[in-house]
Formats: structure tokens, sequence, C-alpha cells
């Protein structure tokens, strides 16, 4: 988000927002005109207006070599441009990755580890100098600057030479793995193959940033946009951010992003009850208002569910993301199989949805891969438990431990109160497991506590309630975090295979699944391996979230894709 504990740990924190930021859409699309205002007379999206965006989390770092792309919703978006960026419609097509300042997705060798993208023509900063290749390399090279970290990890990893540098603040050289040999043409290096680096080119550390121009950390006051929007006001670290159209920036260069709107409005830090408040009420500016990052709660959902017109301005979103239940196969008698199938078998989903708010905002999870055809989703459930969980089979796999007359274990969890981690959920699963044979002991930790706990090697325990969700809709950011072996930190935090599973078959999928260049039949691999890597039960998958979110009545041109659930912005027109 995220990786979500990405966002977790740089998302589900960022978590519930950048996670609350969720895709499968069953909202209206641009073509419904049920949402409200925004059209001209034929009915059509219109331009003109200015939109409010309305999110508790704060739109800090405003700057592309520290922001998460998911991690701002779609704000940055509107600024900074990447060579690649996400499809700009309703549902599945929305996972899809598409071409932004680059001609095409890139052109790979022969084993995706050089990739080469050129460049559009006509494409212009706000200030009406062109964006070239070096501006793009000079982004990137910058955001491993540590005064500049917080974005996206990999290219780090993923560049040759890039685990050394330090950006270009330090070194006086450039990273030889990024090559420009003309203004439109850049050339990436990889360690290894990636076939899914067209996804990490729609990170905002792709965006392109004129030397010139760069004023290090206080770049984030006003950074040159490449987008539709120029930032014109940015108050107390993005608590208020003030949008207004880039006259430079060319739509015939940009397939994806509609810009109806003259300004955006953007604040932030707002408490999630007031922002739900102002929409449901939608008067004044708040009609034309939106939030990306603000979830309706339980009984939100229930007093708008039974008003027919709040009810028609809710968006329904989807993003990739899963809450489990970890194991910690070093403590015992969790490295015993069957005692992990027993609780697998002992779990009630219906009592743990319902402690996450209900049916309306949690959907059964069986597959740690979320239900979206991006992911590579492959249906499995290999421990059966139906809605209210098995307690006959798992009291037989516990007396086959040896564990006839029950067993004593301890689930740690967050004593916040999100639905991801809470003590709610706890207490559902702890009466479930009751019911097969266990006596559960809770142990509930203040988050920064729970979170250095679960993510050490040294502290881990051996149940917990996790969460994860991807930086991309592809299976690769989901699985390889959580199951890889090479991903296993030893020292300190930032651990987060907890299974601490370094199986050489899976590593090795994981290789071959990342040469491909074919995102499709990546797909298809990254599902059957979490297919197999499921028979291990290793993980519980326990619910996957369903966002509803309200906007104000004069939103029209709703798009809710499967890559971030949330409305984007870029699409939606106001009155």
């Amino acid at each position: 988000m995220s990786r979500i504990s990405v966002i977790s740990r740089r998302v589900a924190g960022a978590s519930v927002s950048l996670v609350l930021a969720a895709g499968l859409a069953a909202c209206a699309g641009p073509e419904d005109s049920s949402g409200g205002g925004g059209s001209g007379a034929d009915g059509k999206p219109a331009k003109g207006g200015t939109l409010s965006v309305l999110n508790s989390n704060p739109q800090q770092d405003f700057d592309p070599a520290r922001l998460y792309t998911s991690g701002g919703g779609n704000v940055p978006s509107l600024v900074f441009r990447t060579l690649t960026t996400r499809n700009r419609e309703d549902g599945a097509p929305g996972a899809e990755v598409v071409p932004d300042l680059a001609t095409d997705l890139g052109k790979p060798n022969k084993d995706a580890t050089v990739w080469t993208y050129t460049l559009k023509e006509g494409l212009k900063y706000e200030d009406g100098a062109p964006i070239t290749s070096a501006d793009i390399k000079y982004g990137i090279e910058r955001s491993f600057a540590a005064e500049l970290s917080g974005g996206a990890p990999y290219l780090r990893d993923w560049l040759i030479g890039g685990a050394d540098y330090e950006g270009p603040y330090k070194s006086k050289k450039g990273l030889d793995s990024i090559e420009t040999p003309d203004e439109r043409t850049i050339v990436f290096k990889l360690n290894k193959p990636e076939g899914e680096f067209p996804y990490l080119a729609t990170q905002t550390q792709f965006a392109p940033v004129p030397k010139a121009k760069d004023k290090g950390t206080k770049y984030e006051e006003h950074p040159v946009s490449s987008g539709p929007y120029k930032v014109v006001k940015n108050e107390n670290d993005g608590e208020h951010l003030v949008l207004e159209r880039n006259e430079h920036w060319d739509p015939k260069t940009d397939e994806e992003r509609k810009a109806y709107p003259d300004r955006i409005d953007v604040r932030s830090g707002l408490d999630s009850a007031v922002i739900n408040q102002r929409l449901q009420a939608s008067q004044g500016a708040d009609a034309a208002a939106v939030t990306t990052d603000t979830n309706l709660g339980p009984a939100e959902l229930a007093k708008v569910s039974g008003d027919k017109k709040l009810a028609e301005r809710v968006g329904t979103g989807h993003f990739g993301y899963v809450n489990y239940l970890a194991f910690n196969p070093k403590v015992k008698p969790f490295d015993d199989p069957k005692v992990r199938q027993a609780i697998s078998y002992a779990v009630n989903r219906s009592s743990v949805i319902n402690a996450a708010g209900g049916s309306s905002l949690a959907e059964p999870a069986t597959t740690f891969l979320p239900p979206q055809k991006s992911f590579g989703y492959t249906k499995y459930d290999h421990f059966p438990a139906g809605e209210t969980g098995n307690a006959d089979k798992a009291k037989e796999l516990l007396k086959e431990a040896g564990h006839e007359d029950g067993l004593k274990i301890k689930l740690t969890h967050s004593t916040d109160k999100d639905f991801e981690t809470s003590p709610e959920i706890a207490t559902a699963l702890q009466e479930a497991l009751q019911k097969a044979g266990f006596t559960v002991e809770l142990d509930g930790l203040e988050s920064n506590d729970y979170s250095e706990k679960i993510h050490n090697v040294k502290s881990a325990p051996g149940l917990f309630l996790a969460h994860w969700g991807a930086d991309w809709p592809s299976g690769g950011p989901f699985i390889a975090p959580i199951f890889d072996g090479r991903q296993i930190v030893k020292e300190g935090s930032g651990n987060y295979n907890a299974a601490e599973l370094n199986d050489p078959a899976v590593n090795k999928e994981i290789d071959e699944i990342n040469k491909l260049t074919d995102l499709d039949a990546a797909a298809a691999r990254w599902g059957a391996l979490d297919q197999k890597i499921g028979e291990q039960a290793l993980t519980v998958p326990l619910f996957h979230p369903v966002y509803k979110r309200l906007y104000g009545k004069d939103i029209k041109n709703v798009v809710i894709s499967d890559w971030t659930g949330v409305l984007d912005i870029s699409q939606v027109s106001v009155k």
C-alpha cells in the first residue's frame, strides 16, 4: 500500500488510508448520471467549477520522491505524471497499466533486465519548458537521498548500483544504471528480471523533476507540475492544498486524466465523522466534494442506506487487500501443522465479518490473494470451515496433534479501533476457537508496540492479526514480501514474512514469474503459487475489506477502479 503494510508499514496506517482506497467498482460509472451534477445541458460531464477533497489523512510531503503513488490518493497524479499510469476505468479494466509520459509500457530485453522507454512528443512543464528523459532520471536519483525518503523502496533493490547510491546531493555522479541517450529515451538496467517494471513505473518517483528547479526538502512547497494541475497553495505541509489548471498541459498527450474542474481544493487532517457529516449534508462547497480516504462506518452506512438519495451517492470499491491470522511456526505449538490446520477450520468468518462492520464492509476470504483477476485470483479453500467454523474437524485435528484435552494459545492484536486488528475481531476469533477446544488469551498491544513486536523475528508472537495490500494490482508485491525467504529481515523491525518461510521451490517460482512480461500469464502463475502455499496453513485469510464512500450531490462521472478503489478525481466533474 502497499505493500500496504508498507502501507501498514506505510499503509494500513497508511493502512486504513491507503488501504481504504479500494477497488472493484460497484458504483455509478461514467455512463450513469445518477451520481448527480457536473454536467452540461446535454447531461455530459462539463469543464469548470471547484472540486473539494475532504480527507482525514494528511497530504504531507508533497514531493514525488517521498510519496507512495497510492499513499496520496489521487491528488498527486493530478500534478505528477509518470512513465506509465493506471487505466482510469471502472472495475477490472481499471487494474490495467497504461502509458502516460511514455509512448508504450516499455520495451524489455529478452530476460527483462533492461527496459527502454520513449517519451511522447510535446510534453511540457507548467512553465512551458520541455520535459526530457534527463528530468526523469534526475527525479529518480533524488529519491535516493536520505532527506527525501518515504517513497517506494523497489528502485533501490531493482536498479544496478541502487543499494549503495545516496542521491545527487551527496554523489556527484548519477546512477549508471539509468541511461538517457537522447532527450526522449530512457533506459533502465536491473539487477534481475522484473517483468512487472511497467507497474513500478507508475510510482511518483518516475515523475520528471527539472534539476534547476530542485530545492531539496522545500521542493514540496511548489513542485513543478507535469500534469493537468499545478500547486498554487500548500499550507501547513499539505493541510490545505490548492491546485489550478496547468495551461501547458496538453490533453492530446494524456488520454487518462479528464481534468474537468478548474480548481481542486484539498483539505486534510479532518475528523472522519465530520467528513461524512459534511458529505451527507452536501451544502454549499460540500455539494461538489469527495473523499479519497474516509469510509462510512457501520452506523453511518445504516443511516445512509435508509435514505434513497444518500444511497445513490455511495461509491463502492475493493482495493487489493487481505486481513488474516499470521502464524509464526518458530513458536510452539504453531510449529505443528495440525494445530495450524485446526485453527483454520475453527475460524468463524461470519462473526469476524460482523466484528469488522458487517457484510457490506467485508467479504469472507479463503485465499491470500484478493478476489480480483489482476492478482491472479484462484479460488480455493483448503480448510473449509463454512460460514461459522467447523469445530468438530478442528477438535479432531487437535486430538491427532496430541491435545485431546484442548490447547492454550495466545492471540496478539492491536488495541486500536481500526477494523483490521481490533479487539472486537480478536474477541470474535477467541469465541470461535474456544468452541473447538482452544483456550485463547488475548494479548492487546498499543499500535506502535504491536507493530514493533510482530515485525521483528526476535519478538514475533506465534499467532497474531495481520493485514497486507499491494502497491499495484498483481500477485507479485502481494506474495513475495510475505513468503519469499530472501525477504526475511533478520535484524530489527521490518520483517513481514512472519512464518519465515524460505522454501527454495517457492523462491524459484517467484523468480520465474518475475521474468514474465506477459502480465496475464504472470497472474495465472501467482494464483497457482498462492494455492500451493496455502496448503501449508501459514496464514488464515479472514476477509477482504469493502469500501463505502460518500460523495457530494454535484459530483458526476464517478469512476472507481480495481487499482485504487477510490473515486478517481481525475475523472469527476462538478456543477
